[in-house]
């Protein structure tokens, strides 16, 4: 998996995010974001998905909008960016847009590597999670969870439930007493994905230097 960096490359807070080829496309806007709300020094390490669908999913899934089926690789994509926290003097946090943010709030339930979860945006919808969100607890000290306040407005009768299913999550944290936040953001699903992300590692990193 090819992975490019961004931010400070001495930087004590590592930042993991899978991209797929338009989150490239802003990235370098995203790093900036991230530095400009957080005022810290951070490294950001995008990891290059080669099949969204396949790579993200925890588990197999029917297709919900195209002919894709979701796959069950989540976990090879886990150990792959597991692979790069082996400096236990650094915090490392995970994170991502979409099926990306589902994928870092299924990872903080699998692992104690990562101090927060920044899940913008997250695919809730996909069939299991909210139930499996209610059998675990996760492994980490922060968590991130937003959307756009147009996202439940769709056709799709799946897609519509994120709403339910964001705030579900949410309440579901505040039972379990997890420090998180749920951010709503204007728009639909597809607009500004880089400031949303930017935002979710921007809190998370807030959240880590108070406690320090």
């Amino acid at each position: 998996m090819n992975v490019l960096n961004y931010g400070d490359k001495d930087a004590d807070i590592i930042l993991l995010q899978p991209v797929d080829a338009h989150d490239l496309e802003s990235m370098d806007r995203e790093a900036d974001l991230i530095r400009e709300l957080s005022g810290r020094a951070f490294r950001l390490l995008a990891f290059c998905v080669p099949n969204w669908n396949r790579d993200l999913s925890p588990w197999k899934a029917p297709a919900v909008f195209g002919k894709e089926d979701f796959g069950d690789g989540a976990a090879k994509t886990l150990a792959q960016i597991s692979d790069v926290c082996t400096d236990k003097t650094q915090t490392y946090f995970v994170g991502g847009y979409s099926l990306a943010g589902l994928f870092a709030l299924w990872a903080v339930y699998q692992t104690d590597l990562f101090r927060g979860a920044a899940a913008a945006s997250p695919s809730l919808w996909f069939p299991g999670f909210s139930d499996y969100m209610r059998a675990q607890k996760p492994m980490c000290s922060h968590i991130y969870l937003s959307l756009g306040d147009r996202e439940e407005h769709t056709r799709s009768s799946v897609m519509a439930s994120v709403g339910a299913k964001v705030r579900e999550a949410s309440a579901l944290l505040e039972e379990q007493q997890i420090d998180h936040i749920l951010e709503w953001n204007p728009g639909n699903h597809f607009k500004d994905n880089d400031l949303r992300t930017a935002k979710a590692f921007a809190w998370l990193i807030q959240r880590e230097c108070r406690t320090i």
